[in-house]
């Protein structure tokens, strides 16, 4: 700990810290190797070295050395006579600055002492000028510390009083305070150096992002505006009142979208209908002929002629193929329906005469139908769009799925418009294209019922992952691609939402989904379940399962792993530093 001590004044002064050290119990030993260099042991055992420079002419000789010896002090001294003015300002004006230049904004405390009683005090009136120049005042001194940031004392004697208890104790408090700074360092500096050379616990890289899979668009709606084109399973025809044919359709949708069809078809009697508008909307409008449907019985291979309706309303008759569009698109298009009759009708009473009626076949009972300014969602509120009604049910059923032991009804209009497979099987030179009963092979009944419930409402809601292969299955048989995907997704969600502790302990086999993808063509959950058992290697790596992936597959996870085979191998080692080195890891 080396400390500086300037003096100025002649040099009969002894020296203040060499006098602190004389006159103290704490010194446990004290050397004087060179006249003006001191070296001690105090504080229990800090070793302390004093520079003294009793004259100034080192800054003169050799300022190199002396701004090193400054810049190195822990503590700086500066001490003078009261009654020397002149001693007093050389130190002001020429080596205060010299220091502060040699300090170079070190925050290093400096002591001004002030030695001395002063003599010949000068009087303090302003008239009198006799010995003002003679002695240096207390408020020169305490400017000078001002100006310097230093602390200033008075020593009116160089006494115990003053040496030990007045000075020593500034000193000891200065002393202590770079102590501690320097205990603070050099805990700082051997952290540093710790952390340099201490080996550092690997870094676990991210794993590899899984593959994202992309929904398909519903078609539900075109599905069935295209069945109103292809004119397949057609099983009433329209006719208008001088018997020629305007267009032909489908008695499940009309149903599903109307209870003025269902009134027409016998789905409903006038008495299940709370709504005596409606009943008069259908009596008003159509009329069917009897004569011309026969029943067919059950199993019979011929199938049932299409029913005749006539329709009364000449100008609503004109623009049946405009509302039979509107009917199979979902009944969401007013605006354009209400277009397209414009351009058709060209008047406006028509117009709105015909738009009146349509409302009239939409109308729910028990809700109004004299929206004159309808929009598409005023008009979709008006009615129950949904062949949900006709799901599972024998109503206008005309094929029988037989499965497992038991019947399932269903109508092949949806069937064709939903399901390419199936529209080609009803409607080709297959056995099922004449046939009331078609046996169904390979899925079980829950299973196909839920395909069904597919096809008719357009949504799905598997009940397990196993649940959802099986309909993914089902669906690949069909082809039905976006019912494949929905399944899909369902099962790698579900697995995405699973804890790593219930996947651990689960007795749902991933490797056993694996297969069944990639036997049925599931690209996408193929690639997707690899991944996800790459992603969760130590997971998977210790089930019997693990061994049943093939050699491709193997390699595919094990280049993909997560965490890395590099990864264990440096924790292992890092591990083994961390114990050998008896230390406690805040990471591990």
């Amino acid at each position: 700990m080396p400390g500086r001590e300037a003096a100025s004044g002649g040099a009969g002064q002894p020296g203040l810290v060499r006098s602190y050290l004389r006159g103290s119990g704490l010194v446990a030993e004290l050397g004087s190797p060179a006249p003006s260099r001191l070296r001690a042991r105090i504080l229990g055992g800090v070793r302390l070295e004093v520079h003294e420079c009793p004259r100034w002419d080192i800054f003169d000789s050799d300022w190199y050395t002396s701004r090193s010896l400054i810049g190195g002090a822990d503590i700086i001294v500066i001490k003078y006579s009261v009654n020397d003015k002149t001693s007093f300002q050389e130190i002001k004006d020429s080596y205060v600055p010299m220091i502060k230049k040699a300090l170079n904004h070190c925050s290093i405390p400096v002591i001004i002492s002030a030695i001395g009683a002063r003599k010949n005090l000068p009087c303090t009136c302003p008239l009198c000028t006799s010995d003002r120049g003679s002695c240096v005042t207390t408020s020169e001194g305490l400017q000078l510390a001002k100006e310097f940031g230093a602390t200033y004392l008075e020593l009116h004697a160089l006494n115990d009083f003053y040496i030990q208890k007045y000075f020593g104790g500034v000193l000891e408090y200065f002393m202590i305070q770079s102590l501690n700074q320097k205990s603070s360092e050099k805990m700082k500096k051997r952290k540093k150096n710790q952390k340099r050379h201490r080996v550092q616990p690997p870094q676990l890289e991210q794993p590899e992002k899984l593959p994202i899979l992309k929904g398909e668009a519903s078609h539900y709606d075109s599905d069935l505006h295209n069945l109103l084109f292809c004119c397949q399973c057609t099983d009433v025809a329209f006719y208008s009142e001088d018997f020629s044919k305007v267009m032909e359709a489908h008695k499940v949708i009309l149903c599903s979208v109307s209870q003025v069809f269902m009134l027409l078809f016998n789905v409903k009697s006038p008495a299940d209908v709370h709504d005596s508008s409606i009943v008069r909307t259908a009596q008003s409008l159509f009329a069917v002929d009897t004569g011309a449907g026969f029943p067919v019985p059950h199993g019979s291979a011929e199938p049932s002629p299409p029913a005749r309706v006539i329709v009364k309303d000449s100008v609503f008759c004109s623009c049946l193929l405009d509302i039979l569009h509107f009917i199979y698109s979902g009944a969401c298009q007013w605006e354009r329906l209400e277009e397209d009759i414009k351009k058709k009708l060209k008047d406006s009473e028509k117009t709105e005469h015909v738009l009146e009626k349509v409302k009239c076949i939409l109308k729910t009972p028990g809700k109004l139908n004299n929206l004159r300014d309808g929009s598409s969602h005023q008009i979709k509120q008006l009615y129950n769009t949904s062949l949900r009604l006709f799901f599972n049910t024998p109503v206008l059923a005309d094929v029988i799925f037989t499965i497992q032991g038991a019947t399932v009804p269903a109508h092949r209009a949806v069937l064709v418009a939903r399901c390419e497979v199936m529209a080609a099987m009803f409607n080709g030179n297959y056995l099922e294209a004449n046939s009331v009963l078609v046996p169904v092979y390979g899925v079980s009944k829950d299973t196909f019922l839920s395909f069904l419930e597919y096809l008719y409402t357009d949504s799905c809601c598997p009940a397990s992952i196993l649940q959802a292969m099986s309909l993914l299955i089902c669906a690949e048989m069909y082809q039905v691609m976006r019912l494949q995907h929905i399944c899909e997704l369902y099962i790698i969600t579900q697995l995405q939402s699973m804890p790593s502790r219930e996947l651990a302990t689960t007795s749902l086999s991933i490797v056993s989904l694996l297969k069944k993808a990639k036997f049925h063509n599931s690209d996408c959950l193929s690639t997707w379940l690899l991944h996800f058992i790459a992603t969760n290697y130590l997971i998977f790596s210790q089930k019997p399962e693990f061994q049943d992936l093939s050699v491709e597959e193997r390699n595919f996870v094990e280049m993909h792993r997560w965490p890395s085979n590099m990864y264990l191998k440096q924790l292992a080692e890092y591990r083994n530093y961390i114990h050998s080195q008896k230390c406690h890891c805040a990471v591990m």
